[in-house]
């Protein structure tokens, strides 16, 4: 057929083939298909992949494909990724999805951090430490061993660990590879603070000390107390050193010279933890900034101003319960904007610009569970069996770690958060190190780190 002749035609059988239905249309293509060749049917197929299969990855605008992105879930977008080198390489690139899906579990964002790679990177990493955290196989044990009686005060700082023992000694450990940095002869220990020059202990004998870690001599003596010292805290920068009792008194002393300032009294019960930490929040009774002292016994917790002006009164007492039916546990957590305390009821939160409740927590059998450490994400929380973190967005229990059997006295094991950073947010650099110390009957520490990822 002549070129003209078949254009012709070919214009004829289109409006035709317009004009029929969909059923004749289908009727008419299998008449074709079924009259038509190899050659034929290969074309057809070339011209089909073209039509039907449209990569719409690679033909839009690439803000276009990050919005459609944005819609599944990262489980989802994984499989994408599989597809073809392309997908990958826009998938990759979307950093507000991989940034979401970090977000959700719980994951510090560094939002300074441009590489759009980068991203699917840590969600990789988030979401394989949160499988071993739901797992219970984030954690691995270990030991310190080297002391020769009951070690009853423990402290941690920046990956060492110091712990004070009834063998009238302290020791200062480098968890990371078990080793004994410092070991010198002391009191009795209670309660230890200490920092790269100088340790701070609270004894049994009702007095404190400040000891020199490189000679292991004594530097000053804190005499006054008429019981036992169960709780120290101490600020250079102040040079002022607090002390919580039995004899139900905080006494606050000058670091330096070993003179006490001041007695604060009103507690009516041991005084079994100090706090000594910067404001952060504005009220009418301070402001940012601000030293501030916190005192906790059995039954109340007293927030008292610490500054230059060492008279100070107490600002406020908080309780859970007026009639004093409900004790609290000794473990207190304060970081300038909140304070949290644990009872045989829950988790409480003040506000501490308010001194409100803002909630209590109560869990499932939480009448044995005692706060460890608590964040904006994250509480670390054990009792007698179990180490546990619990997401505080919703208040469930993620994870658990067994712990061995320690004795259960008042004067038996101290128990001790390591590493609290994550608890504000994983972010791929802090789940490592110290995770939890106790003390142990046979007189070693045991340790709970977190295991290097898979």
């Amino acid at each position: 057929m002549e070129k003209k002749d078949f254009e012709a035609w070919l214009d004829n059988i289109s409006i035709t083939f317009l004009s029929l239905t969909d059923l004749q249309k289908n009727e008419t293509l299998d008449h074709l298909i079924s009259l038509s060749g190899a050659v034929q049917l290969r074309h057809l197929s070339n011209n089909l992949e073209i039509l039907l299969k449209r990569d719409f990855l690679k033909l839009l605008p690439l803000e276009l494909s990050f919005y459609l992105l944005k819609w599944l879930d990262p489980q989802t977008l994984l499989t994408c990724c599989l597809v073809s080198k392309q997908w990958n390489k826009v998938i990759s690139a979307c950093t507000e999805v991989w940034q979401t899906a970090c977000k959700n579990l719980g994951w510090q964002i560094d939002d300074s951090v441009q590489d759009s790679l980068h991203w699917k990177k840590v969600y990789l990493k988030a979401i394989l430490r949160m499988k071993q955290l739901k797992d219970h196989e984030a954690f691995e044990t270990s030991s310190l061993i080297g002391h020769s009686a009951r070690v009853y005060a423990l402290y941690y700082k920046d990956g060492l660990l110091c712990t004070g023992s009834d063998d009238l000694s302290a020791k200062l450990w480098d968890v990371s590879t078990g080793q004994c940095i410092y070991g010198i002869q002391t009191h009795t220990c209670a309660a230890v603070k200490f920092d790269e020059q100088k340790l701070v202990t609270g004894s049994f004998d009702n007095t404190l000390a400040c000891w020199e870690w490189s000679s292991g001599a004594k530097t000053q003596h804190f005499k006054g107390h008429t019981g036992a010292v169960f709780s120290v805290d101490y600020n250079d920068e102040l040079d002022i050193l607090v002390s919580g009792s039995a004899d139900f008194t905080v006494k606050v002393w000058a670091l330096s010279t070993g003179t006490c300032l001041n007695t604060l009294t009103g507690h009516t019960e041991w005084v079994t933890k100090v706090v000594l930490q910067k404001c952060k929040v504005k009220s009418l009774m301070h402001s940012p900034g601000d030293y501030i002292l916190l005192s906790a016994d059995k039954y109340e917790i007293k927030i008292w101003p610490i500054g230059r002006e060492i008279n100070c009164k107490c600002l406020k007492t908080l309780s859970v319960s007026e009639d004093r039916s409900i004790s609290l546990q000794p473990r207190l957590h304060f970081d300038g904007k909140y304070i949290v305390c644990s009872s045989a009821l829950g988790l409480y939160q003040w506000d501490f610009a308010s001194y409100d409740i803002l909630r209590v927590i109560k869990p499932p059998d939480f009448s044995n569970v005692s706060l460890l450490g608590f964040g904006e994400i994250f509480a670390l929380l054990f009792d007698n069996r179990y180490l546990y973190i619990m997401d505080l967005r919703t208040e469930k229990l993620i994870s658990r770690w067994p712990l061995p059997e320690y004795r259960k006295s008042k004067r038996g094991s101290s128990f001790l958060a390591g590493e609290t950073s994550w608890l504000n947010g994983l972010n791929g650099q802090n789940d490592m190190g110290l995770v939890f110390a106790t003390s142990m009957p046979d007189h070693s520490i045991h340790l709970v780190l977190w295991k290097e990822h898979g």
